[in-house]
């Protein structure tokens, strides 16, 4: 049954820490046995070769030495050096081969003339089965697979066993040496030990600078105060020095900061996300200035514990003048969950870090819970060796891919995601990484890596704007950063879709008002970022930086120019706006000319006069039951003009008075 005892880790009992021993599993593993060394000390004869990874092995002539390289022993001790391990003694290497159920050729004795292709698979499938055979097997060495746990205990016979967080060790100190560390935690030194914790989260910050253990000399010594009463006992821990503060930088109910989310959409607008900004702004100026204050009592602090967000934590490392340095060996997590960062929490995680756990079992107790945990464990499955196929020896001497390096990898990346955020037309993203990222990608005229563009050729970034007629950053690309329009499109290979494409196109006129690219007529014909522009807007961009900046590049120029048919000025576009809206005046001054003269023959055509009281009704009587009815319906005024324009209402509508002005002329004429 376990529980918990107020033992504090840096004033534990002396009778109890004297019996301490190690409790982890992992400490009990053996060493293994390493294989026995090539033994270097025979003499030999001046002027005698010898191998270098072969120590034992001399040699007499060039030929002894020759047939020694090819040996198989050689090529086996070579691979192992390369892998990190130490190479065997002929008669150790006679063991191996021998232990095993398949044989492998012998190249010794193997003339110059012959292929040693399959000695050097044997070789391998030899290093292979051998590193299968030093694969740990017993429970004791399946023990190194359990996984570490926070705590770190120790065991007092005959049944106490004390727990403390394996964060609060040295992080150059071994598992075995834990014990020895922690009795030297017990004195406090001529300064004492302090502890800094940090916390951030949502805007609200907790810090705070602690000693956790007093300097030596400084105890209780239990004598009387002035008015003769006991003194009280010194606290285990001292608060030196605390602050808290909150900022506004998360919305309400929705979580996350702002900065996050600026990165993941696009920027918002709102005044909640300016003053979001601002308090994530305000709190990394407060969160550093509080640390140079700080600075000193950090400096002398034994560990320090923060608590923080992958964004979060670059507010208190990584930054020109920083109090504490990335790599630095003090840097500590939190090994447990927690909540709100206050200062009531920062307590709460002080104490749970400096507080001993205590458990009482006994050591068959111990015994049974180590069983039940090695049991427990999975078990390696084995592995069956496929059979080998007709078809992997035809391409076993084909090259395999190489290997990138860290630096080819991240400009891989780079390139990536410049290609992504120029064809998206993502400028406020791309603005700033160009900033930042220009000198080590080459410059704004560099061409695009083969690896790197998409299928149809390369280029420049301004043709791949151009290609996918992102007008806004081809603008930014030719007049903030003047990229070169002048260069030549590369040429795709023969036979693809892209040549296809460019032979058809060039062999018909093409449309003014179609928005497919301009490509040069013929064969093999030249191309440029502008012929690439599948936008009225993108070519407009192009002629409207020819107009503004003349002198920049040949911009009309065909066979070294940029190939801009002509140039858009200012004053063009404000001529062709101002033609587009005297068309437009010239056709709503022809629509009122034409109800002007509609209402003047309105007016010129005189009114019969009314019919008798019964004609009138009688014609309405013949109208309403049986008289003519048109097709579609119902003759109703509110029905059959439902759902048309005004100019075909007025028309029905002077229809319908010049219909019944013909029935009154004939009600009046009898008939006729």
């Amino acid at each position: 049954m376990s529980q918990y005892q107020q033992y504090y880790l840096f004033s534990l009992p002396q009778e109890l820490l004297h019996t301490l021993v190690p409790r982890n599993i992992l400490s009990r593993v053996p060493e293994p046995v390493p294989p026995p060394r090539i033994e270097s000390s025979a003499q030999q004869a001046p002027g005698s070769r010898a191998c270098n990874i072969c120590l034992g092995a001399a040699f007499v002539d060039v030929e002894d030495q020759r047939a020694h390289f090819r040996s198989d022993w050689h090529r086996y001790n070579v691979k192992v050096r390369l892998n990190g391990a130490d190479p065997v003694t002929e008669q150790h290497f006679a063991q191996l081969v021998d232990g095993l159920e398949d044989s492998i050729s012998g190249s010794a004795s193997s003339s110059d003339g012959e292929d040693s292709s399959d000695g050097d698979d044997a070789v391998a499938a030899l290093v292979q089965k051998t590193r299968k055979l030093a694969r740990p097997s017993s429970p004791d060495e399946t023990a190194r697979t359990i996984p570490q746990i926070p705590l770190v205990w120790f065991h007092s016979p005959p049944a106490t066993q004390i727990g403390i967080y394996r964060t609060v060790f040295s992080t150059s100190t071994p598992p075995p040496e834990y014990l020895s560390e922690l009795k030297q935690m017990q004195s406090g030194g001529e300064h004492g030990r302090t502890w800094a914790l940090f916390m951030t989260a949502g805007g609200h910050f907790a810090g705070a600078v602690v000693r956790v253990k007093r300097p030596d000399g400084d105890d209780d010594d239990g004598g009387l105060t002035k008015k003769g009463k006991p003194r009280r006992p010194k606290p285990e821990l001292e608060v030196l020095k605390h602050k808290t503060f909150h900022r506004y930088t998360t919305r309400r109910k929705q979580g996350g900061s702002q900065s996050l989310n600026d990165n993941a959409k696009s920027k918002a607008v709102s005044a909640g996300a300016m003053l979001r900004r601002y308090g994530e702004q305000a709190l990394r100026d407060d969160i550093r200035n509080l640390l140079a204050d700080w600075a000193e009592d950090i400096y002398d602090c034994e560990r320090i514990f923060i608590r923080a967000s992958v964004s979060n934590r670059r507010i208190f490392l990584d930054y020109e003048g920083a109090v504490i340095e990335k790599g630095d060996d003090r840097l500590r997590g939190f090994p447990f969950p927690t909540r709100r960062p206050t200062q009531a929490e920062l307590t709460r995680c002080l104490q749970e870090l400096t507080r001993v756990k205590v458990s009482h079992l006994t050591e068959d107790a111990l015994r049974a819970q180590d069983e039940a945990l090695l049991a427990s464990l999975p078990k390696p499955k084995p592995q069956p060796t496929p059979a080998p196929h007709p078809e992997a020896a035809k391409h076993k001497d084909k090259p395999a891919a190489p290997q990138l390096s860290p630096e080819e990898e991240l400009l891989r990346d780079k390139w990536a995601r410049l290609l992504d955020m120029v064809k998206r037309g993502r400028l406020d993203a791309l603005k700033p990484f160009w900033a930042r990222e220009a000198a080590a990608l080459g410059g704004v005229d560099a061409a695009v890596p083969e690896w790197a563009a998409e299928s149809g050729g390369g280029g420049t970034l301004l043709q791949v704007a151009a290609r996918a007629g992102q007008a806004e950053v081809a603008q930014w690309l030719l007049e903030d950063l003047r990229a070169d329009p002048t260069l030549a499109v590369p040429a795709p290979s023969p036979g693809t879709g892209a040549s296809a494409a460019a032979d058809d196109s060039g062999s018909g006129a093409e449309s003014d008002s179609s928005d497919a690219p301009r490509l040069p007529r013929g064969r093999g014909g030249r191309r440029t970022a502008y012929d690439l522009a599948r936008t009225k807007e993108v070519r407009n961009v192009f002629r409207r930086a020819a107009a503004a900046h003349p002198d920049w590049w040949d911009w009309l120029g065909n066979e070294r120019g940029a190939r801009v048919p002509s140039v858009l000025s200012a004053e063009m576009e404000e001529g062709r706006e101002g033609k587009k809206k005297a068309r437009r005046k010239g056709l709503k001054d022809k629509v009122k000319e034409r109800e002007v003269r509609e209402r003047e023959r309105e007016a010129a055509t005189p009114s019969p006069p009314p019919p008798p009281v019964q004609e009138a009704r009688r014609q309405r009587e013949e109208l309403s039951n049986g008289g003519p009815r048109r097709l579609g319906g119902s003759t109703g005024g509110a029905e059959s003009v439902a759902g048309l324009t005004p100019e075909m209402r007025a028309k029905i509508e002077r229809e319908r008075r010049a219909r019944a002005a013909e029935a009154r002329l004939r009600a009046l004429g009898g008939g006729r």
